[in-house]
């Protein structure tokens, strides 16, 4: 016994101490990001909901069925065996240990031993997966691989370790007499029936040795967790507490104060240095699991480009952890200078082709199952290119010049703003001072909506849906000017603002209370966006109002479509502000409209390729994105693809044109889709 006492708690000392000090230095570490005071504000039932949800009910992870219940039984199979390993350190000072107020009970016994099973069989499960769509195999550079997929294997070789220990001291107790559980404690017993045969004296040395063996495996474990990327079994529920809510989508996390009058010389835009990142950031970093579902969706990785959310992130962790006697020493001094020259991030860390490839469209933040955002990430590296740096795609240049000068990426001028309406055969308000009272919304038409030749065709027939509907709707025309999405996405943070003051302004003059939107991206830009630079609205986009319309019988669509529609998400609209369901409401009140999903679609939708400002950049590197996106629609058979984004009509309809199927396949606005479905017969009965 005395033997027993003193190994395990030997054993037990080195590897907290290690484990200590390793987990004393990532905390450090971590917290010598820059301050996020806004993530510790706020209600805490959002964070219990999220914790019962994501970490307890392994939410998004169960989305992947088989690799999802393996994860799940594994995370509550060491959760429920921290009784066990209670009861093991119990047994090294006393064969007749019992937890308080747990006891010995039958249904004890049953729990433990199942869900050791549970693990052990999670473990087969991991073991095939790793072996038959091994990670490593699906990237194209592998500079991150190696010692990773080792880390891996031995992961799994500890964790079957700590169950196998577990059940032959368990096992061998049976045979000793030290085992309080009875037969409900099934696989124990089933060991110690296979080592019945060797004896009294040979089972209580097996029951010591596996007893220690378990402590050791343990702390063993305990220690590397502390060094590999399975820190997130300690990591991931804190990371999960400090995510945004209800979901790090839409606005983006940060707006940085670019008054230039509180601007000085040592002020930093953006992130270039990895201590630039907030504290929240870097756990971040240091969460990732390097499960691949981010680097999976990502619509840039998928066709061909050299951005993976996976490695990206992976890459930041390795250069915190390379810079963390710079970041420690800086940190400690107060961001004193320190003998070092640090590189900066883009390019030494992250490839520009890397920085510039994403659209933001989401996926990655989507799926990721420890709540890791991607995309502020990425744009807060963009924003550093560009301010500081002055780094940025070429043909970003005339966008932003045109934005600022003309008040749209085109540079068609405010003059233009109004040439879509000419073609309607009604007036369309455009408010001068005030909103009249007698007009209820403010239709914000957006950029591409007014000046783009195909995008005016869904405006048009918004406006002339609504018209239908008795909707009283006025415009801006050219008091209307670009919301600052793109730039902002671009990284240019000051144009995004000086755009959005001066939008915010506008709308508050005029007294807009209502905002209808077609475009997603000025959609999510209003609504999520403007409220953190004073600008707040009631925003509402298109579709939403189309199926309100169409719910209270306001808008009836009619015979005069039919064929088969595959919708597409847009990625602002859809993943970004959650707004599946009334688009495909829409689609279906179409009496002669068969609706067929993408197989990608909803929360997984894939991106036409436009958000990000990709909109206005080459896309030189693999397959075009839209053309990915549409030959998955073609594929569905549709003879229309009706979407509510003008971007990603634009996008799909030059796909479509580069398939040669303009004549097979139309991309359609759903207010398109509505008007061509109501014959002339049909308008008597609105």
């Amino acid at each position: 016994m005395l033997v027993r006492i003193v190994v395990g708690l030997a054993v037990t000392i080195v590897g907290l101490a290690i484990a200590g000090r390793r987990f004393y230095w990532l905390s450090r570490l971590i917290r010598s990001g820059a301050p996020a005071p806004e993530r510790t504000r706020g209600s805490v039932f959002p964070k219990a909901e999220a914790e019962l949800s994501e970490v307890a009910g392994q939410r998004k992870l169960l989305k992947w069925t088989v690799p999802g219940v393996a994860h799940f039984f594994t995370m509550w199979g060491f959760t429920i065996l921290l009784l066990t390993i209670i009861e093991a350190y119990g047994d090294l000072f006393s064969k007749t240990f019992a937890i308080p107020l747990i006891g010995h009970t039958a249904v004890v016994g049953f729990v433990e031993d199942f869900f050791a099973v549970a693990v052990l069989v999670a473990l087969v499960v991991f073991t095939v997966i790793r072996t038959v769509d091994a990670p490593a195999r699906k990237d194209r550079r592998s500079r991150f691989y190696g010692s990773h997929t080792r880390a891996a294997w031995i992961t799994l070789a500890m964790i079957a370790g700590v169950i196998v220990t577990l059940l032959l001291y368990r096992g061998a107790q049976t045979n000793t007499g030290d085992f309080p559980y009875g037969w409900w404690a099934f696989a124990s017993h089933l060991v110690g029936r296979a080592l019945h045969p060797l004896g009294a004296g040979t089972n209580s040395v097996i029951e010591t040795a596996a007893l220690l063996a378990n402590v050791a495996v343990i702390m063993g474990f305990l220690v590397f967790v502390s060094y590999s990327k399975h820190l997130h079994i300690f990591l991931a529920p804190i990371n999960v507490a400090f995510s945004r809510r209800p979901r790090a989508l839409g606005a983006l996390d940060k707006t940085p104060d670019m008054d230039m009058d509180n601007v000085s010389e040592d002020t930093v835009f953006g992130v270039g240095l990895i201590e630039q990142f907030t504290w929240k950031q870097h756990l971040d970093f240091a969460t990732c699991t390097e499960c691949g579902r981010c680097q999976s969706v990502c619509p840039a990785w998928n066709t061909e480009k050299p951005l993976s959310p996976k490695l990206l992130i992976m890459g930041l962790r390795d250069n915190m952890f390379s810079s963390a006697g710079r970041v420690l020493a800086k940190h400690s001094n107060g961001g004193g200078d320190t003998a070092e020259e640090p590189q900066t991030l883009v390019p030494f860390t992250i490839d520009t082709d890397v920085l510039w490839s994403c659209t933001t469209c989401g996926s990655c933040v989507e799926q990721c199952p420890v709540d890791i955002e991607h995309v502020d990430a990425i744009v807060d590296m963009r924003r550093y290119e560009v301010l500081m740096e002055s780094r940025f795609p070429s043909e970003a240049g005339l966008m932003l010049r045109n934005i600022e000068n003309q008040g749209d990426p085109w540079g068609l001028g405010q003059a233009k703003r109004t040439e879509w309406t000419d073609s309607l055969d009604f007036e369309i308000p455009v408010v001068a001072e005030t909103i009249p009272d007698e007009i209820e919304y403010l239709y914000w038409v957006g950029c591409a909506g007014a000046l783009d030749e195909r995008a005016r065709k869904g405006v048009q027939a918004t406006a002339r849906m609504l018209h239908l509907a008795g909707v009283a709707f006025a415009i801006l025309g050219p008091k209307e000017s670009c919301t600052g999405d793109p730039a902002r996405r671009l990284g240019n943070e000051y144009l995004y603002q000086e755009q959005a003051k001066m939008n915010i302004a506008t709308l508050a003059a005029v007294g807009a209370l209502k905002v209808i939107a077609s475009c997603p991206h000025c959609f999510n830009t209003i609504k999520n966006e403007y409220p953190a630079l004073g600008g707040n609205f009631e925003v509402i986009h298109h579709s939403e109002l189309l199926e309100h319309l169409v719910t209270t019988g306001k808008l009836r669509p009619g015979t005069g479509y039919r064929g088969n529609v595959t919708y597409h998400d847009p990625c602002y609209l859809g993943r970004h502000n959650r707004v599946f369901d009334e688009p495909r409401s829409v689609i279906d009140s179409i009496p002669g409209a068969n609706q067929i999903e993408m197989k990608r679609c909803r929360e997984k939708g894939f991106c036409c390729g436009a958000g990000g400002a990709r909109m206005w950049l080459e896309e030189t590197i693999g397959t075009r994105v839209n053309v990915e996106r549409t030959n998955e629609a073609i594929g569905t058979g549709a003879d229309v693809v009706s979407t509510a984004c003008p971007y990603c009509m634009i996008m799909l309809d030059d796909a479509v044109k580069a398939n040669a199927k303009e004549d097979d396949v139309r991309v359609l606005d759903l207010s398109q889709l509505v008007e061509e479905s109501i014959a002339l017969g049909d308008r008597s009965t609105l």
